[in-house]
């Protein structure tokens, strides 16, 4: 059992359809047929939503999203076709509210990884191999990889683990062509942001993006090289062999795990709620993560 604690009741706005409330983001049409993606506080771990949000957390995703498509505009385009608030939407959705345009969105998380770390360090210590890539010996937790390497996974619903996938399947499922243009795109993307983030003293450990097709080009889409979807270590605490500070939720995670918390996570009971002491530590976090990238103060 897992899902959402508490499943929020969706806001009406006139003029826009409710579509999916999702792990972070709502969904809305608006009469145009634009979808309208509204970032929420909400923080999912252990594939639970848990009932406790943290302040500002949308603001980031969505600002530090922008910020990356900007910086992205010559490699992919992007969905995004305004920020301007919907007519009649609430005020708590300035800053965290974008118009989009409608794609065909192709069923693949598109995952890249530079380092080791997480699924990808647990599959290679059964078969040295990430998603049937087989990897050199000697790698440890943290350890970077010779090259960049696209790891693909399955969409999976609130609720349940994305599962890794080989290329191949990928290239079964949206026919080789596409399988081909994610993985070289997903690679570009992911060594342009790489790059960028080294510059200020992180390391881009991995990510994943969602692509949509605009016709007959593919397109970036949902948010992009955040805390939420991304790895950010420090680079100055970086040491291969151990699990890594991060700029996410691992804070939380932390918290879930320990006897503080008093939650098995093996039980079927959803977890309790997140202490000021973790909202307050994991907020300072994504907003950390936002100045180091942009060089911008967050307000």
């Amino acid at each position: 059992m897992s899902g959402f604690v508490e499943k929020p009741e969706p806001v009406q706005v006139p003029g826009l359809t409710h579509l999916h409330t999702g792990k972070v983001r709502d969904l809305y049409r608006d009469e145009a047929g634009n979808l309208v993606m509204v970032a929420s506080d909400r923080m999912s771990a252990y594939d639970w939503v848990l009932p406790t949000e943290i302040p500002d957390k949308g603001r980031v995703l969505t600002k530090l999203s922008l910020w990356w498509f900007d910086k992205l505009a010559d490699l992919v385009p992007n969905h995004v076709l305004s920020t301007e608030l919907p007519a009649g939407a609430p005020a708590d959705w300035e800053g965290r509210t974008l118009i989009c345009k409608s794609l065909d969105m192709v069923p693949v998380e598109a995952v890249a990884r530079g380092y080791l770390t997480g699924s990808g360090l647990l599959e290679y210590n059964e078969s040295r191999t990430v998603c049937g890539l087989a990897l050199p010996e000697g790698l440890t937790d943290g350890s970077e990889l010779p090259a960049p390497i696209f790891t693909p996974a399955t969409k999976a619903a609130v609720g349940d683990h994305d599962e890794n996938v080989s290329y191949e399947e990928v290239a079964r499922q949206v026919g080789a062509e596409t399988a081909a243009l994610l993985r070289q795109t997903t690679l570009a993307v992911y060594s342009r942001a790489r790059d960028i983030a080294r510059e200020r003293g992180i390391i881009l450990a991995d990510t994943k993006f969602e692509f949509g097709f605009d016709g007959e080009t593919l397109v970036l889409a949902d948010e992009v090289l955040t805390p939420d979807s991304s790895r950010f270590w420090p680079a100055a605490e970086w040491e291969p062999g151990r699990a890594q500070p991060s700029y996410d939720k691992q804070i939380v995670r932390n918290w879930l795990t320990s006897p503080a918390s008093g939650w098995d996570r093996a039980s079927e009971q959803p977890p309790p709620a997140l202490p000021a002491e973790v909202v307050e530590k994991t907020r300072a976090k994504y907003t950390e993560a936002y100045e180091l990238l942009t060089g911008q103060p967050w307000s």
